[in-house]
């Protein structure tokens, strides 16, 4: 009989638990056992998915659109996807150019399995996305991670690009606004990365835009295909419906790039499952073609919450952390805490311990920045109730001032 260890495939041992997920579950743990726990670690908006949408999805039931659908979407929201795209971004897809996965993870996961074998690179700029490193060992892929920094907002430059690249390279991963910085590149950023990318034609470009339309002030949002029309052939343009209208667990993402690789990609959908649910499909065509005048509402409350959470964290001692231009997210940095002790006399030797340490102490359950590729920083989402951001605020506060001066312990 075969041990647990050798039954289980070997490409298992190159996939990491999410650490967003593994957070989440240990707050719900504490909440459960009656701790006044605030969760700032998961990445969804706290509105409720607008009425009209959910109108549709009902609307859907009641006519009997509850059969399996085309595994890579129903010819109504490929449509909508086309003029979204088309209306929004000025990109002219054909319906045999997109595709509709169960979120964005599975379109993503399609892509990559669909195109990367073993030993194919590819480009990953740090901070990251948690499943993006995943996908690509699952897929026998090697990823190349490139560290950005603070000072440059987290922006992947164009130098750093050019040197990343190899003849092995087969993908670029660009994350605008990005999770879990929320940085967003300006048309002038993406067109310099563009330039480095039309000296490489064997590089593919999967620019992942879920945040589109959670920016702030006048920032202006553009995808890499819209600004390089030559990258258009090489460019999976993924997207979805979870951030921007609100629909998390409708679990609709989807894509528009080259009929070929959108064909690929659906056949393997088709071996695994097959087509995202009919009453989701319904509702994302709703969310698509309707309203769209309550994200700038949304925006709003988001961009108050931000520069709050940005004012109070950078008066906290040790802590520093830069105003993104989008998503829900910010990335500050826990340098000025390392290696400081706790009431416990436990050494605060990474983010991974600063982390521990607040959920521990003031039960405020953030990811540390090892979870995203880039230390010591951590990430925090803002999309909860500012009531209870302040009050986190106060708690993390509180956290660092019990700190004390002491020396790192020995690795």
């Amino acid at each position: 009989m075969a041990t647990e260890s050798s039954f289980f495939a070997d490409r298992l041992k190159k996939v990491k638990p999410s650490p967003t997920l593994a957070i989440t579950k240990l707050a719900l743990k504490l909440k459960a056992a009656g701790e006044n726990v605030i969760g700032l670690a998961a990445g969804e908006p706290d509105f409720d998915t607008p009425d009209h949408i959910k109108e549709a999805a009902i609307a859907a039931i009641r006519r009997g659109a509850t059969k399996y659908t085309a595994v890579d979407g129903t010819p109504e929201l490929k449509e909508a996807i086309v003029g979204k795209f088309q209306r929004e971004n000025g990109l002219a897809y054909q319906a045999n150019q997109v595709i509709v996965g169960t979120g964005g993870k599975q379109v993503i996961y399609n892509a990559i399995m669909a195109t990367v074998s073993a030993g194919d690179e590819v480009i990953i700029p740090a901070p990251y996305w948690v499943s993006y490193p995943d996908i690509v060992n699952l897929a026998d892929g090697e990823p190349v991670f490139i560290n950005t920094r603070a000072e440059d907002g987290f922006k992947l430059q164009p130098q750093d690009l050019e040197k990343a690249i190899t003849p092995r390279t087969k993908w670029f991963i660009l994350n605008s606004p990005s999770n879990p910085t929320g940085a967003a590149y300006t048309k002038a950023e993406l067109r310099a990365l563009a330039d480095v990318l039309l000296r490489h034609p064997q590089v593919w470009i999967l620019t992942d835009d879920m945040y589109e339309h959670v920016l702030y002030g006048d920032f202006e949002f553009t995808t890499i295909a819209q600004v390089e029309p030559k990258l258009y052939s090489r460019t999976l343009t993924v997207n979805g419906v979870s951030k921007a209208y609100n629909m998390t667990g409708w679990r609709i993402g989807y894509a528009g790039g080259p009929e070929a690789l959108i064909k690929q990609m659906a056949a393997i959908q088709g071996h695994s499952t097959s087509n995202p649910s009919s009453i989701s499909q319904a509702a994302a065509v709703a969310a698509l073609n309707g309203p769209q005048d309550f994200m700038k509402q949304q925006q709003e409350v988001f961009r108050q919450r931000r520069d709050m959470v940005v004012e109070r964290f950078n008066a906290i001692p040790g802590l520093s952390c830069i105003t993104p231009e989008g998503a829900f997210y910010l990335y500050p940095s826990c340098a000025g805490v390392i290696g400081r002790k706790t009431p416990e006399g436990l050494v605060i030797n990474n983010d991974d311990d600063f982390a521990k340490y607040l959920l521990e102490s003031e039960k405020v359950a953030l990811v540390p920045g090892s979870g995203f590729g880039l230390s010591p920083f951590f990430r925090i989402s803002y999309a909860t109730s500012t009531e209870a951001l302040v009050e986190a605020c106060v708690r993390i506060k509180r956290a660092c001032e019990k700190l004390t001066n002491g020396k790192k312990q020995a690795a």
